[in-house]
């Protein structure tokens, strides 16, 4: 069995892959509770994953995923991990991450204001730079005028990117019973004389978990906006590989925003534009599970319905009435199990697809969904 964990963080990213065999692969990492706030109902997140690491009897990750340099998906991390670059960022405690995986963007990028973003660029620059230890995804013309003005073999360095289209090589169907199939970022967008935008260069992928023989897909979907989405689904398509976009698992895109539906907001519901329209109502499986990495969804004319930062209602409601067969589907972060006590949101995949585990009243104890199985 593989699991998947999200974590409530507010609006903010981490998820945990637990694999039958035991890898551990993590995509984003984001600590954002303010342990000063005895209020705050966001998680303890490097308590989370310390302890899941010392069950496990391990210090590091098979895997950590930098999907793209915002700080909703990496805060904290450097206080956490084993950092390559610096002995500032090493010592006793800290959890070594045997691969990193991040856009090309998060290499080439001039434009990062964090302290943090720059320390995590460092440390991508600096295993690329090294040959080893680092997956980079795309292959912009700009990371090969990188390598020029700083003196690195762009060619010595080709094994350590993978494309669109392609599978990232560290993990195989055959031996870990997954694959990570890359859908962006890609060339198509990327326009060399100008500011590269980091949520269109994020990595975007789908995640295939097979348990004897039964695949579960799972999109993993970053920021990604409409138009991201739209490109995608086209190229996508036109490959003739329609397969990839199929799911049993979406991680919605920038915490249920409506700008990853369709271009306006809506009164009630945000109606999305055809390629969004395909990809999560016609290529969503029974039983599918939207997954909102978010605080909670606001209630009508409610102080959060009028933000104007996601999650947004109108988007919330299109997944809850259009895509999923039914509301307990769609999960969101901060309401799970509910929200005055939000808990790590755990998926288990087996031979029969995608359940969520419920913990039990009883303290200790735990139970799964009683969703009957479906065919593989």
């Amino acid at each position: 069995m593989h699991k998947m964990t999200f974590f409530p963080l507010g609006n903010a990213d981490s998820c945990r892959i637990d694999l039958d065999n035991g890898k551990k692969i993590l995509f984003d990492y984001a600590n954002t509770r303010d342990p000063e706030d005895e209020d705050d109902l966001r998680c303890d997140l490097e308590q989370e994953l310390r302890d899941d690491l010392d069950d496990a009897e391990r210090d590091s990750f098979d895997v950590v995923a930098f999907t793209h340099l915002d700080e909703d998906h990496y805060k904290g991390a450097t206080n956490f991990f084993w950092l390559d670059h610096a002995k500032k960022y090493q010592g006793d405690g800290r959890i070594k991450v045997d691969v990193m995986w991040v856009p090309a963007a998060a290499i080439t990028e001039d434009g990062i204001k964090k302290k943090e973003g720059k320390i995590i660029q460092k440390e991508a620059q600096h295993r690329f730079k090294n040959g080893e230890g680092i997956r980079v995804f795309s292959r912009p013309g700009r990371l090969k005028d990188w390598c020029k003005k700083n003196d690195v073999d762009f060619d010595k360095r080709k094994h350590l990117i993978t494309d669109a289209g392609q599978v990232a090589p560290e993990f195989t169907p055959a031996d870990d019973g997954v694959e990570f199939f890359v859908h962006s970022p890609f060339a198509k967008r990327l326009d060399e004389n100008s500011v590269e935008d980091r949520n269109q260069d994020a990595i975007v992928m789908q995640a295939t978990f097979t348990v004897d023989e039964t695949e579960t897909r799972a999109l993993l979907m970053a920021d990604a906006t409409h138009e991201v989405i739209t490109d995608i689904v086209e190229i996508t398509k036109s490959k003739k590989r329609t397969e990839k976009l199929e799911w049993d698992i979406a991680k919605l895109p920038h915490h249920c925003s409506y700008l990853s539906v369709g271009p306006e907001k809506g009164t009630n519901k945000t109606a999305p534009v055809d390629a969004v329209k395909e990809l999560f109502e016609d290529c969503g499986q029974d039983g599918g599970i939207v997954v909102s990495t978010s605080k909670p969804i606001p209630t009508k004319d409610s102080k959060g319905d009028k933000d104007s930062d996601p999650p947004h209602r109108q988007a919330a409601n299109y997944y809850t009435e259009d895509v999923v067969d039914s509301a307990d589907d769609f999960k969101v972060t901060m309401q799970h199990p509910k929200e005055s006590a939000p808990r790590p949101l755990e998926i288990e995949i087996d031979e029969s697809k995608a359940t969520v585990r419920k913990r039990a009243a009883i303290a200790g104890a735990a139970a799964v969904s009683t969703r009957p199985p479906r065919a593989g």
